[in-house]
């Protein structure tokens, strides 16, 4: 692996940037986590209003001069005054293999037309959240986690990261750790030490806790772990799903069973899934 590098421009380095792609961002901070991964952060257009948990679009010009754009989920909460996204590389994807090589002062376009399941409006009033991730699904609870409605509408929120290996945790185990000491954060978030449960698991590399939270959620494991005793209840929880398409449909079945509901925008009930990255 490599060491993880941190890459940041100036605000004012940013501003001066001449913007000559179609809605065109600057490129602020690129952080390097892995080989695989990389998070970085964008100017925020100031007209842009999101929900947290929402996904835009954004990309760069192929060659022909033709945009090449993907969903990705806005990692940074609806407060913040830039845009962060997480995001693997791959070596020959037609975006990604080109992505992951941005500096700060670069641009990248964004569609500022923020769309998405994982917001609070789609679920009905519960007492615990929880977020289910793998991977770079962790992003837009990234968002959430920074939220204060989060904390405002649930007595508990527990945040599942599943990964390979022990390194693929470091994003969501930095941004767990930030939320629970930044002094400014816990002003404005309120109770988030005791509301806010972190339960990474890896499925390759040995660490303290492995195995496929589907797996973990069906043996019981999970609930024991964590000291829950009577498992889950439509009454009581609320749960958001994102991850590959594999995950999200035997999670829907566990859910279901249950007595859990799938819920949307314009009927909430009490688990959504987010379909806008599988397939």
């Amino acid at each position: 692996m490599n060491e993880m590098t941190d890459v940041t421009a100036s605000t004012a380095q940013a501003a001066q940037a001449v913007k000559v792609l179609p809605d065109a961002q600057t490129v602020t901070s690129v952080t390097h986590w892995t080989d695989t991964l990389f998070s970085f952060r964008v100017t925020r257009p100031a007209s842009l209003r999101f929900r947290s948990g929402e996904f835009v679009m954004i990309g760069l010009l192929k060659d022909d001069g033709k945009p090449l754009l993907r969903a990705y989920s806005i990692a940074s909460p609806a407060w913040d005054d830039e845009l962060e996204f997480y995001s693997i590389k791959v070596q020959d994807g037609p975006l990604t293999s080109r992505l992951q090589h941005i500096q700060p002062g670069d641009q990248i376009i964004l569609r500022p037309k923020p769309v998405g399941t994982l917001v609070h409006d789609a679920l009905l009033p519960g007492k615990r959240l929880w977020f289910f991730s793998t991977g770079t699904g962790i992003a837009p609870f990234a968002s959430l986690i920074r939220d204060p409605q989060t904390y405002e509408d649930y007595e508990q929120i527990i945040l599942t990261h599943t990964c390979r290996d022990v390194a693929d945790l470091e994003y969501g185990r930095r941004l767990v750790e930030h939320v629970k000491s930044d002094a400014t954060l816990r002003e404005l978030l309120g109770d988030v030490v005791e509301k806010l449960v972190y339960y990474p698991t890896t499925t390759r590399e040995e660490s303290p806790k492995m195995g496929r939270i589907t797996n973990l959620l069906k043996s019981g494991a999970l609930f024991e772990d964590l000291g829950i005793a009577d498992g889950m209840s439509p009454q009581t929880d609320r749960a958001m799903v994102c991850g590959s398409i594999g995950l999200n449909t035997d999670l829907k079945e566990i859910l279901e069973g249950f007595g859990l509901r799938e819920g949307a925008n314009s009927d909430p009930a009490e688990y959504v899934v987010e379909k806008a990255f599988v397939g």
